[in-house]
């Protein structure tokens, strides 16, 4: 199985500086895997009391039925994963309120293969990294996807995102929260914040931005791209007009479903 190796953070001690509301409702930070999911979990980590925050995996649909519990409104946790949309994941979820987050699949292409060349990553594609495979091959691979080795941008996009947009979800975009991270002091930052909490569930504190700050350091994930180390290919800053035209031959209509025309 696929391995991702990332370093422990200080986000629990650092959760004992603020005063902490406890949850009212299970709350699930659904995601687009290489959509910013550690960036989100950190900074709502710092809402969130600590013996509230669930933090033994990743949950997905593979291994849902260990980890139900982890929505059971008698005991309020905040959790977090890549769950596909299904019967047993919605009724599973049923109680929680449910937040999805995804990214521009343009900008993904990009996002996933360097990961995927990273350190950070061991499983069956390790190969992709030795050199044999040009730069525009390997994005044309993270679009269509390998077989029974990588799932295509449309078989994650399509279960992990926007299938959860016809169902009760809050849906964030990885660029509204960047964003917002960057400009805490202004107008919009706050609104963003304010809308993210309320769905949620959690009452905006008036130390929100400082808990922001922390919880979205970069330090603070070994999965941020500036920690990411070992990757030996040079990719693209902006997927170009061929792949992007590919993107758009794969799934059309996702990015307008998505919200990004």
């Amino acid at each position: 199985m696929p391995q991702v190796l990332v370093q422990a953070d200080t986000l629990d001690a650092e959760n004992a500086r603020f005063a902490q509301a406890p949850l009212r409702q299970p709350v699930f930070l659904n995601s687009v895997p290489k959509s910013g999911s550690h960036l989100l979990r950190n900074i709502m980590r710092m809402f969130v009391p600590v013996s509230q925050q669930y933090a033994a995996d990743f949950i997905q649909w593979g291994n849902l039925g260990q980890h139900r519990h982890a929505f059971d409104p008698a005991r309020p946790s905040l959790s977090w994963g890549h769950l596909f949309f299904a019967d047993a994941s919605v009724v599973e979820t049923a109680a929680a309120r449910r937040i999805v987050l995804y990214r521009d699949p343009y900008d993904w292409v990009i996002a996933r293969a360097r990961f995927l060349l990273s350190d950070q990553f061991s499983g069956n594609v390790d190969h992709l990294g030795r050199g044999e495979i040009e730069p525009d091959e390997l994005l044309t691979m993270m679009i269509f996807g390998l077989p029974a080795k990588l799932p295509s941008l449309n078989d994650i996009y399509e279960l992990n995102a926007a299938a959860w947009l016809g169902a009760r979800a809050h849906a964030v975009k990885l660029e509204d929260l960047t964003k917002a991270v960057a400009t805490l002091e202004a107008p919009h930052a706050e609104a963003f914040f304010a809308g993210l909490l309320d769905a949620c569930g959690i009452d905006m504190p008036a130390d929100w931005q400082e808990r922001v700050r922390i919880g979205a350091d970069p330090a603070q994930s070994g999965t941020a791209r500036e920690n990411l180390t070992g990757v030996g290919i040079e990719l693209p800053k902006e997927l170009g007009a061929r792949h992007k035209a590919l993107v758009d031959y794969h799934a059309p209509g996702l990015r307008a479903v998505l919200g990004y025309v």
